[in-house]
């Protein structure tokens, strides 16, 4: 009898696994997605089978961005670029492709200031909001009921006790652990807190895919921050497993800080079918830094595939210089292709990763990437200063986004992001003295994987395997 009901889980778990493999073929997003689900669910379904049920969500169908439905809006964004048009042409590429990608206009008066770590980024989102007369507009992927949680929530309510209109969105996933009293103490202070996935969001509580992973401050329709940094003391150095925490967001003034507001306002509109307030400000005061901009936006609801796209599009522009900071580096074959090219071209070709580990799987993975991507004259830097999370990429002297878009999979077909990305000799001056303090906080890779330590060698290929959705 055992046997039977043995045989029986076995054929069941097979045809389960035929069907999981079909979906990931019908449904992935690249042939290198299909073809490493297919190969997992066959050679080991007991593995396999529950894998794909967190993970094996590729598309997120139905996501409609409200602007695309919103002719008041669309009308809107036409004329704040005409009002607000870009003081340069964007030279050889123009700026067609980032446009296209943003469904938004380059637009000119703005300012980006560089926050460098914690407790410069915290320092100035607390005294915005402490400075908000109208509305506040918050959008975190983690917040931690810690000391710096606890701040941020005290920093809300005190904004709320006086009258400003405080809204609040959570990714239920990034924040899975932060206790339900922190959320209703928030409510019960006046402030409306929502989960990004709360009424349209994953079907079943086994889709962890589709994350919003952006982190968003909008102040009076007039300051708007976004970057690296979530809400948690190990984002201020804090956590004794990280040491120092190595992360950048940015402050922004112009009408840019209007585009960050819209995708902010369609996010919430998704979870809640509202708009966050009845009357927001979409005319932000010009920075007289005047610097051309725009917020690229990118996530598994859009039609093309915006985040490799965006990747693709900045490294292709590089003509001198190409430097990118990020977490993990796992590449899809068109990044990989584009990064190798701009190196044999003779671009100076620099990526920085962590030394450190945060998440083994990605960081193991980047390992089975590096000998094909040095071999090709780029340079693998390892930072050492504890751990990095910054998401900063630059572009001879002429562009430079940040945000909160990682150098992987996830980031480019699973997750919402959003980065600015400023054309400026003065942003990428700045950019660039940050990035080469960091470099010399870090060492150039010279080891191939064979010389690395047997686990290492072992491991990198197969989580390469898992690159699709890691």
């Amino acid at each position: 009898m055992w046997i039977t009901l043995y045989a029986a889980a076995y054929v069941a778990l097979e045809i389960t696994a035929v069907y999981f493999a079909y979906r990931a073929v019908a449904r992935a997003r690249t042939p290198q997605g299909s073809l490493a689900w297919v190969f997992f669910l066959i050679t080991i379904p007991w593995l396999a089978v529950p894998a794909f049920l967190f993970f094996g969500h590729v598309r997120f169908r139905g996501y409609v961005i409200a602007r695309r439905d919103s002719a008041e809006v669309v009308a809107g964004l036409a004329a704040m670029g005409e009002q607000n048009r870009a003081r340069h042409d964007g030279g050889r590429f123009g700026f067609g492709a980032f446009e296209g990608i943003a469904e938004m206009p380059v637009v000119s008066g703005n300012s980006v200031e560089l926050l460098i770590d914690g407790q410069e980024t915290f320092e100035a989102i607390f005294a915005a909001i402490e400075s908000a007369q109208n509305y506040v507009l918050a959008q975190f992927y983690i917040i931690n009921d810690d000391g710096l949680g606890r701040r941020f929530a005290a920093c809300l309510k005190a904004a709320a006790a006086r009258g400003v209109a405080v809204r609040l969105l959570y990714d239920s996933v990034g924040s899975a652990r932060l206790p339900a009293s922190y959320l209703e103490d928030l409510r019960a202070a006046g402030i409306e807190v929502v989960n990004a996935h709360a009424i349209r969001g994953p079907r079943h509580r086994f889709q962890i895919n589709f994350r919003n992973h952006r982190k968003t401050v909008v102040v009076d329709g007039q300051i708007g921050f976004t970057g690296g940094l979530n809400v948690g003391d190990e984002y201020l150095g804090l956590d004794a497993r990280f040491g120092a925490w190595r992360d950048t967001h940015c402050r922004l003034r112009g009408p840019v800080v209007s585009q960050l507001q819209l995708v902010f306002s369609e996010d919430w509109h998704w979870a809640t079918q509202r708009q966050p307030l009845q009357v927001l400000n979409w005319q932000a005061d010009r920075a007289p830094d005047g610097m051309d901009a725009v917020v690229v936006a990118t996530g598994p609801g859009d039609l093309m595939e915006t985040g490799s796209l965006y990747f693709c599009a900045c490294i292709t522009r590089a003509t001198r210089r190409l430097w990118i900071a990020s977490p993990y580096f796992v590449p899809d074959v068109d990044i990989l292709t584009a990064l190798k090219l701009a190196a044999l071209r003779g671009v100076d070709v620099r990526i920085l990763v962590p030394d450190a580990i945060d998440h083994r799987m990605p960081w193991l993975a980047a390992f089975a990437y590096f000998d094909e991507v040095r071999q090709a004259g780029v340079q693998v830097w390892r930072y050492t200063e504890g751990f990095m999370h910054q998401k900063v990429l630059l572009v001879d002297d002429r562009l430079a986004s940040i945000g909160t878009t990682n150098m992987d999979n996830r980031s480019c077909r699973l997750n919402f992001e959003a980065t600015v990305v400023v054309f400026s000799e003065r942003a990428t001056a700045n950019v660039a003295a940050m990035l080469e303090a960091d470099f010399a906080r870090a060492y150039v890779l010279e080891e191939t994987l064979d010389e690395q330590p047997f686990r290492r060698r072992l491991g990198a290929p197969f989580a390469r395997l898992m690159a699709p959705v890691l």
